[in-house]
């Protein structure tokens, strides 16, 4: 939580940003946020309650992914990090492939916890507010960790804000959708059609955008930005 209050704040675009230089540059704070990882590798998410586990999961991704961007510090998208599987031809497109940590004897990549653990077992959309990439284009980072005791709410406020967010839902003139291809790459996880991925919107959405959505049946395009969530001050690296 300090680490999160200190460097994570919400810019004025509406998207939390990260201040990694300042991160970066703060070498007992990035040993804390390892000795973070650490900690929760040694815990026991087998035993617990489903929000716990929940809660669990998503602080140890979020945790390894600020881990990842400071330790490349500086760069100016995620995928600028790759995996180190030589043979896997996934690994070129981002960090999410390679084993980072090992939790109850189990070596985990990013995507092993997000794509084998969080989405199968949890199964709940909502997985995808709670884990962050690093990218202007995802959910906003909570400058707290996640807790069982507040996770329905915080899931239901990150979704509200989101999808609320032009980067979330945006209706074109037409009427149709141009919505974060998050709610593509993951339509089975909201409904597996359009309707179902709708359906979910109108859950979330404030009166201005639930009204625009009556008449909505199509979403038309989609799009993401993979630019890193860092703060405004920071200095823009080079691609």
């Amino acid at each position: 939580n300090k680490l999160l209050q200190s460097y994570v704040s919400m810019g004025s675009d509406g998207i939390t940003r990260v201040d990694y230089a300042r991160w970066h540059a703060n070498a007992a704070d990035r040993k804390a946020l390892h000795s973070y990882i650490i900690e929760m590798s040694a815990r026991k998410p087998s035993g617990m309650a489903r929000a716990e586990a929940f809660a669990f999961w998503g602080n140890l991704y979020n945790a390894i992914t600020l881990k990842v961007i400071l330790d490349r510090y500086p760069v100016a998208s995620i995928r600028d990090i790759k995996s180190d599987n030589w043979f896997d031809p996934k690994a070129y497109t981002g960090p999410w492939r390679q084993e980072r940590v090992t939790v109850e004897g189990k070596r985990l990549s990013l995507d092993n916890i997000e794509h084998d653990i969080m989405r199968p077992t949890l199964k709940d959309p909502r997985v995808h507010y709670i884990v962050n990439c690093a990218s202007y284009g995802c959910p906003n980072l909570m400058n707290r960790i996640w807790t069982a005791a507040t996770l329905e709410a915080d899931l239901d406020a990150a979704a509200r804000a989101f999808i609320n967010h032009p980067r979330g839902i945006t209706v074109l003139a037409n009427g149709n959708l141009k919505v974060s291809s998050i709610y593509k790459w993951f339509i089975a996880d909201f409904g597996g059609n359009d309707a179902g991925l709708i359906a979910h919107f109108r859950q979330y959405t404030g009166p201005a955008l639930a009204q625009r959505l009556t008449a909505t049946t199509r979403i038309a395009e989609d799009d993401y930005d993979w630019s890193l969530n860092r703060a405004q001050s920071n200095p823009k690296p080079r691609s």
